[in-house]
């Protein structure tokens, strides 16, 4: 709905106030208010829905963060704490009447400390940078979501980012050993510790994933763990999905835990295979990619029991990456799935819903026949050893109706992974994209715990508002929407 001259002028006024409070401990440059300056900031990797926050700040210390979340919380002004943008669930979508605090300026790596094998960054610090500055040390940080190149620690831990390795390294909550970062109020709060342990709650456990809701997020320290000494990939051909949900099944049933265990659909490997020539077969109804890493009498081993295991559940072809070029060339088309559905469509919506392993062949066959229901394309990927999906829905965001198609095919999909067994996020996080399906995953009164949660940290609900936990209204309303037929997931967002 278009705003009326009152709002606007309610608008206006409030980010005077706002600007002018923060202006006394921010310097003017880490101020924005004029639309052309603050529309980068608008939605992060959910491009669809888009909000124009009414300030961004960009601090550049601890000190002018506590100040800003200090005047804030006084003015009853809502923060969205954002850092590279990557996020895929509408996580950093600003709220309207708030303030978006960028925390990109925050880049150092502090520490590297290569006898504990830790390392201490600041929260805008890169994921791939932490492994690039550890590396003289033989040394990494092991999750390594598909935007490694761009998305930031801090990010990873609000949304407990994982990757294509982390069926056997875990994911950010396994591999992080303290946060620390300030309250809603601006007191500096501290989350586990570089110990084995912290004492009292696991409260570290709570914070990781918590899409910041519950604290920001300023410091970070890691695990390292160090590089193996050889990895190969095996590459995989099946002529049907039943078969290859199935092999995945067998790997884990054999005692096999790879370094990475990857499904692609035919559609996804034949637009990856245009985008980056990765060497895949377009003949297959499906491939696995099965890394196997560590010392070169471990991975022989493995790459031989991993081949079995394949052949005997009924592999068409299978190849097996002959050096470290190869297999780089094999991951880039796993990593390059979210940009080859760029290239074959205007837009995408990239779901990451949790099934069973066990299920993965009947998902995708319900994917399937979704296709022909909503009238638009799916290409799937999945973290196949942890069941993690990603189908990506194709649509063209500048027709009202291909978008809520696409809405109510994510919707369906959520829900029957739900049906399933499984869950509506395995590393993307809730934020406003999936809130709806919270109402499906979870009662009203396991939502009203979660809120518990979140008042118990933040009791003025100024962080990270809207996000995540849905309120019982709309739930009922969600409620409403299905027994009309329809899935739409967000009823109040402005659309691109």
């Amino acid at each position: 709905m278009p705003s009326t001259p009152s709002d606007a002028a309610a608008r206006a006024q409030r980010q005077s106030q706002i600007v002018r409070a923060l202006s006394a401990e921010l310097p003017t440059h880490a101020l924005l208010w004029q639309s052309e300056d603050t529309t980068p900031y608008e939605c992060d990797g959910l491009s669809a829905y888009r909000q124009r926050p009414l300030v961004v700040a960009l601090p550049e210390s601890e000190a002018q963060v506590a100040a800003l979340l200090r005047i804030c919380h006084a003015l009853g002004a809502p923060v969205v704490a954002r850092g590279a943008g990557t996020g895929l669930s509408g996580g950093a979508l600003p709220h309207p009447m708030g303030v978006t605090l960028s925390l990109t300026k925050f880049n150092r790596i502090l520490a590297i400390d290569p006898i504990a094998r830790t390392a201490t960054v600041q929260c805008g610090v890169r994921n791939l940078a932490i492994s690039e500055a550890a590396a003289p040390h033989g040394l990494y940080y092991a999750p390594d979501p598909s935007s490694q190149i761009a998305c930031t620690i801090g990010g990873n831990v609000a949304e407990n980012s994982g990757g294509v390795h982390c069926l056997k390294y875990g994911l950010t909550l396994h591999n992080v050993l303290c946060v620390r970062g300030f309250t809603a109020q601006g007191e500096a709060v501290e989350f586990g510790s570089a110990a084995l342990d912290a004492a009292g709650l696991d409260l570290l456990a709570l914070v990781v994933g918590s899409e910041g809701m519950l604290a920001v997020t300023t410091e970070v320290t890691v695990r390292l763990i160090p590089r193996p000494q050889i990895a190969r990939c095996l590459m995989a051909s099946f002529d049907d999905v039943q078969k290859a949900g199935d092999a995945v099944a067998a790997v884990i049933a054999a005692g096999i835990i790879p370094a990475g265990l990857e499904m692609m659909d035919k559609p996804m490997t034949a637009a990856v295979e245009a985008f980056v020539h990765a060497g895949y077969d377009l003949d297959a109804a499906a491939i696995l990619l099965c890394e196997s890493d560590g010392t070169a009498e471990e991975v022989e081993e493995e790459i031989a029991r991993m081949s079995a295991v394949l052949q005997g559940a009924g592999a068409t072809a299978i190849a097996c990456s002959r050096d470290e070029a190869e297999r780089l060339r094999f991951w880039s088309g796993r990593k390059n799935a979210f940009s080859a559905s760029g290239r074959i469509s205007p837009d995408y919506m990239c779901l990451d819903s949790t099934i069973p392993r066990k299920h993965l062949a009947r998902i995708l066959l319900a994917i399937t026949q979704m296709e022909q229901k909503y009238k638009l394309r799916c290409c799937n990927v999945f973290h196949a050893g942890d069941g993690n999906l990603h189908p990506l829905i194709l649509f063209d965001a500048n027709d009202p109706d291909e978008l809520s198609r696409c809405e109510r095919f994510g919707a369906d999909i959520l829900e029957t992974s739900v049906a399933m067994g499984g869950t509506i996020s395995g590393e993307h996080g809730v934020g406003v994209e999936k809130i709806n399906s919270m109402c499906v995953q979870f009662s009203a009164e396991e939502n009203e715990q979660m809120f518990g949660i979140k008042r118990a940290f933040d009791p003025a609900g100024g962080l990270n508002p809207g996000k995540a936990i849905p309120s019982a209204s709309r739930c009922v309303e969600y409620g409403r929407q299905v027994v009309r037929g329809g899935r739409l997931a967000f009823p109040d967002l402005p659309r691109f």
